[in-house]
C-alpha cells in the first residue's frame, strides 16, 4: 500500500509491539522481515516513513536506507539499532536517516518520531557509509544526543566549541567531528593550549621564519599550516594567553596570519574545533577571555556530560576497557562481580571516563583472579560499598536496579507477556544461588541470612 509506514525487522516481535502502536494511532503500516522484500516491494509502493533495524540477514538497513534513496529521495527513514555506539548513529545520518532510535525504545516515542517524520517529508539525501571503526559508547540519553550531533555536523566544517570537565573525552569527539566531516582526508592536528609555555605557544601555532628570535636556526611549520586543509583541534582554550586570543580572532575573521618574523601571509585553510573544561562565559565576565573571540568560537556548542550524570554507560565501558587492555597486555580479559560492578556504578568518578579506562587498565594488570571482586578495587572506590570492611554490597546502590530496569525494557519491547512470573522467578534464583554459594551450601544457614524458612527455599530450590 502507498502512504504507509514500513517497518523493517528481522525480529518478529519488534515488528510486533510497532504494528500494534501503529494501528492504535490509525496509522497504515506494512513489515518486513528481510530488506530485500522490501526492496521489491518499492517496485510498486512507496512508503511515507520507514523503521529499520541496521543489522539484519541479508542487505542490512543502511544498505536499505541507500538503495531506498535511490529511487525515493524524499522518504523519511528512522534507524533502529541495538548497537548505541557512535558509528551506528553517524552512519545512520551518513546514510540518510531522519533520526536515530536506539532499542530497547520507549514505544510512545517511536510514535511521536513517525509523526514527526511524517511531517518533515522530503527528507535527507544518502550519503556515502564512512569506515565502521567504533569510537564512543554510550547509551545514556545524553551520549545519544552528542551521537546525533556528530552525526548531524558530518556534512559540514562549522566551527565547534567542546565543554565538558576533564576526562570526559573531548579530545575523542573532536577526532569523531573530523573523521565524519568533508575534511576527513585532511590532517588532525591536536594542541593543548595550557601545556605550552606562553612564549612558546605563538611559535607552536604560526610558526617562525629563520633567524626570527635567538635559536630559530630554520624555519619551522606551525599548527595552523600543519592541519592545512584539515582540522586544527586547540583543547583547553580557555587558558590561552590574551594576545594570542587577538592573533587568534584575526586568523578567524580575515582567514589569515603570519609566521613570527614572516613577511608574507598565510592564508588559515583548516576547521577550528575548540575545547574547555572552564566556564568561558564567566570568564568573559571577568575579562580573562575576549568576548568577540567567544562568539566566534561558539558556533555550534557541545556539551559533554560527566560520567556520574551517565553511570548507566558504566558497565558498558568498564567491559570495553577490560577487554581493551587485555588485548594491549595479551592476557585473558577479567570480569567483574556484581558487587564490584555496583561499586564501579556508585562511584562518582571525579575524572571521568579517563579514570575508569586507568582504573580498568590497573585491575587487568593488579587483579590475581579473573573474576574481580571488591576487595580487588581501590580503597576510594569501594569504600561506599564495603563500610567496615564486609564486601557485600549496600542495599541502597541502584545498580542491579539499573540492570534490571533494562533487562524489563528489553522484555516489554519484545511484546513478551508473563513478565512477573518470569522475573519473579530469576529474582529468587539469584538470591538462594547466591546465599548457598556465600555460606558453603549450607541450607539453614542460608535460609536465615535471606530471612525465609529452610523448607521454603529447600521447596523452591526443587522447582
Amino acid at each position: 500500500m502507498n502512504d504507509a509506514i514500513w517497518i523493517l525487522d528481522d525480529d518478529k516481535s519488534i515488528r510486533w509491539v510497532l504494528e500494534r502502536a501503529l494501528e492504535r494511532e490509525n496509522l497504515p503500516h506494512r513489515g518486513f522481515d528481510r530488506a530485500e522484500t522490501a526492496l521489491e516491494a518499492l517496485g510498486q509502493e512507496r512508503p511515507a516513513v520507514v523503521l529499520t533495524d541496521i543489522r539484519m540477514p541479508g542487505t542490512d538497513g543502511l544498505e536499505f536506507v541507500r538503495r531506498l534513496h535511490e529511487r525515493s529521495p524524499g522518504t523519511p527513514v528512522i534507524v533502529m539499532t541495538a548497537y548505541s555506539d557512535l558509528d551506528s548513529a553517524v552512519s545512520a545520518f551518513q546514510a540518510g536517516a531522519f533520526e536515530y532510535l536506539p532499542k530497547p525504545f520507549d514505544v510512545p516515542e517511536a510514535v511521536r518520531l513517525v509523526r514527526r517524520a511524517l511531517e518533515a517529508r522530503p527528507g535527507a539525501v544518502a550519503q556515502d557509509e564512512p569506515d565502521a571503526t567504533p569510537e564512543i559508547l554510550g547509551q545514556a540519553p545524553a551520549m545519544q544526543e552528542v551521537f546525533r550531533a556528530i552525526g548531524r555536523l558530518s556534512h559540514s566544517s562549522a566551527t565547534v566549541l567542546i565543554t565538558g570537565e576533564s576526562g570526559t573525552g573531548k579530545e575523542l569527539v573532536a577526532r569523531a567531528l573530523h573523521r565524519h566531516s568533508p575534511r576527513r582526508d585532511g590532517p588532525f592536528v591536536a594542541i593543548n593550549t595550557a601545556a605550552i609555555p606562553r612564549e612558546l605557544l605563538e611559535a607552536e601555532l604560526f610558526g617562525h621564519e629563520k633567524g626570527a628570535f635567538t635559536g630559530a636556526a630554520a624555519a619551522r611549520r606551525g599548527r595552523f599550516e600543519q592541519a592545512e586543509g584539515g582540522t586544527l583541534f586547540l583543547d583547553e582554550i580557555g587558558d590561552m594567553p590574551a594576545d594570542l586570543q587577538t592573533r587568534l580572532l584575526r586568523v578567524l575573521s580575515d582567514g589569515h596570519y603570519y609566521r613570527i618574523g614572516g613577511q608574507q601571509p598565510l592564508r588559515a585553510n583548516v576547521r577550528i574545533i575548540t575545547a574547555t573544561h572552564q566556564d568561558l562565559e564567566a570568564r568573559v565576565r571577568e575579562g580573562l577571555f575576549r568576548e568577540d573571540l567567544y562568539h566566534r568560537l561558539n558556533v555550534i556548542r557541545l556539551r559533554l556530560p560527566p560520567l556520574r550524570e551517565r553511570a548507566e554507560d558504566i558497565p558498558l565501558l568498564a567491559r570495553h576497557f577490560l577487554t581493551k587492555s587485555a588485548r594491549e597486555l595479551g592476557v585473558e580479559r577479567k570480569t567483574l562481580s556484581p558487587a564490584a560492578l555496583e561499586a564501579l556504578v556508585r562511584y562518582p568518578f571525579p575524572g571521568n571516563v579517563r579514570q575508569l579506562e586507568n582504573l580498568c587498565h590497573w585491575l587487568t594488570v593488579m587483579t590475581p583472579a579473573q573474576r574481580i571482586e571488591p576487595h580487588d578495587l581501590p580503597p576510594e572506590v569501594r569504600t561506599p560499598v564495603e563500610p567496615a570492611g564486609t564486601t557485600e554490597p549496600s542495599s541502597a546502590s541502584p545498580a542491579w536496579e539499573h540492570l534490571l530496569a533494562e533487562e524489563v525494557d528489553r522484555l516489554l519491547a519484545t511484546g513478551r507477556t508473563a513478565l512477573y512470573d518470569e522475573l519473579h522467578a530469576r529474582f529468587e534464583r539469584v538470591l538462594f544461588e547466591r546465599a548457598l554459594a556465600h555460606t558453603g551450601q549450607r541450607r539453614a544457614e542460608a535460609a536465615a541470612r535471606l530471612g525465609v524458612g529452610r523448607n521454603t527455599l529447600t521447596r523452591k530450590l526443587k522447582r
